[in-house]
């Protein structure tokens, strides 16, 4: 079976690569291989198309391709919270929190991605169009086998953005070289406080599959929820995958940030997050209503997330 990201070289998916890489899903008998398709758009319509089995991405991000949830659905959440940064040039020198001083602001940001930071914007009183915040692609991020976050930081380096949104591999590289600054971390309380709930890592698959295979979703599943205690009992087992799969610098890094999500690595999909989610996608255009828990989450397999 095929599971892609639209990202590699990061944190923001890692237990699923964790459960293909380790032996997880090996050991629930399902062969299962993963994949970097870029952007998560172009995932999500991969698995409409049939050419995937499932896909390890933004939770909200299954509506570009499926409307209202129609033919798809979560299986297990990777992590909670919606887990993006903005990063802002060091030379800027912007306080931490300071979601004023985008305005006027290069930011690169991949499609589907870049939502999460448009809400956020708007929650916080900013309209990028009329406060001049350029939202756009990261110049090279759209070269075949390329992963965004790390390619964001080079940008940032070369003097191509002022800024990006992306994930805290991304993030990590930027601080590092000290030419970027975290200025909005969600999850540890920065910007608005219902940015938390616009979205979350998470696998996703097909009602067709989950009607032919239910056994396989269910061993998929339990890989993820392995993948997650595993790393959570060993950080340092993120090493080996990242020495397999990861340039040399952010094979050294992966380990410290998943240590650092180990508080986010729970497999619950509670309503109050399908709720809050539903509402983010109704303010950004994604969806026209908010959709029924079951319509959005493949319940049958929720006895899984607390065995």
């Amino acid at each position: 079976m095929r599971l892609a990201v639209p990202d590699l070289i990061s944190n923001s998916y890692f237990p699923a690569i964790a459960a293909c890489e380790l032996g997880f899903a090996e050991a629930e008998g399902l062969a299962l291989s993963h994949e970097l398709i870029f952007p998560v758009t172009k995932t999500m319509q991969a698995l409409r198309d049939g050419e995937l089995d499932f896909v390890a991405g933004s939770a909200h991000s299954t509506l570009t391709a499926f409307p209202e949830w129609q033919g798809a659905k979560i299986v297990v959440a990777l992590a909670q919270g919606m887990y993006w940064m903005l990063v802002l040039r060091a030379d800027l020198e912007v306080e931490r929190g300071d979601i004023e001083a985008i305005k006027g602001l290069r930011i690169g940001a991949a499609p589907g991605v870049d939502l999460g930071l448009r809400g956020l914007l708007l929650e916080a009183g900013i309209d990028p169009e009329r406060d001049e915040v350029a939202i756009g692609p990261v110049p090279g991020a759209t070269e075949q086998g390329v992963s965004f976050g790390v390619t964001a930081a080079k940008a940032l380096e070369a003097g191509k953005l002022d800024g990006f949104w992306a994930n805290a591999m991304g993030a990590e590289v930027a601080v590092r070289s000290g030419v970027g600054q975290i200025v909005l971390d969600v999850r540890r309380g920065d910007g608005p406080s219902g940015a938390w709930h616009y979205t979350f890592p998470a696998l996703v698959t097909t009602d067709a599959l989950i009607a032919r295979e239910p056994g396989a979703v269910a061993a998929a599943v339990r890989a993820i929820i392995n993948a997650q205690r595993a790393l959570s009992a060993d950080p340092g087992l993120a090493t080996q995958v990242g020495e397999r799969l990861f340039p040399a610098q952010e094979a050294g890094l992966i380990a410290d940030l998943i240590e650092r999500d180990l508080p986010f690595y729970d497999p619950l999909i509670s309503p109050t997050v399908v709720t809050r989610m539903n509402e983010f996608a109704v303010g950004i255009g994604l969806s026209a209503g908010d959709c029924a828990y079951e319509q959005v989450v493949a319940t049958q397999f929720s006895d899984l997330w607390e065995a």
